[in-house]
């Protein structure tokens, strides 16, 4: 009866674990990235601040660092027009739907010792992510109508 439960226990442990598209993802997108340019889906000039934290201007360039098996990572500004240093994260990826493999990029500001100050974090589709380019998108809304941000990165 013991061996049973213990059986149970270990398979229902086992199925609760991350599916195989966040595990193979996770492989894919530890190491280091260059987030080379943010792009709009709809043509003009937009005042946006990324991640609460800088414009487009500022994060283009920025270095990103994933280290998937704590689920941390680090990104740099290094454009010195702007407050250029490290920002600490953490982040999630979650499967939306399993039979299209669609996923959601979660990500969270920290301090230095991964700790949030305000709990707030950001949703972002994961859209595009191979050996050597990740594709992050959010709609955010202005004036009225949505936009969609794509951030494109590039693995160095």
């Amino acid at each position: 009866m013991k061996k049973l439960i213990l059986l149970c226990l270990a398979i229902s442990l086992v199925s609760c674990g991350a599916s195989k598209t966040v595990r193979v993802s996770k492989k894919v997108i530890k190491g280091d990235w260059v987030l080379n340019s943010v792009t709009y889906n709809q043509a003009g000039n937009y005042n946006v601040t990324l991640l609460n934290d800088a414009s487009k201007a500022c994060f283009e360039g920025s270095t990103w660092q994933f280290v998937p098996n704590n689920n941390t990572g680090v990104y740099s500004i290094n454009d010195a027009s702007c407050a250029t240093g490290e920002r600490h994260f953490v982040f999630t990826i979650q499967e939306v739907d399993a039979e299209t493999g669609l996923y959601d990029f979660l990500l969270k500001p920290t301090d230095e010792k991964h700790k949030s100050e305000t709990n707030q974090g950001f949703r972002l589709k994961l859209a595009t992510l191979s050996d050597d380019t990740m594709q992050w998108q959010q709609t955010v809304s202005v004036a009225g109508s949505t936009l969609t941000l794509n951030m494109n990165f590039s693995k160095q």
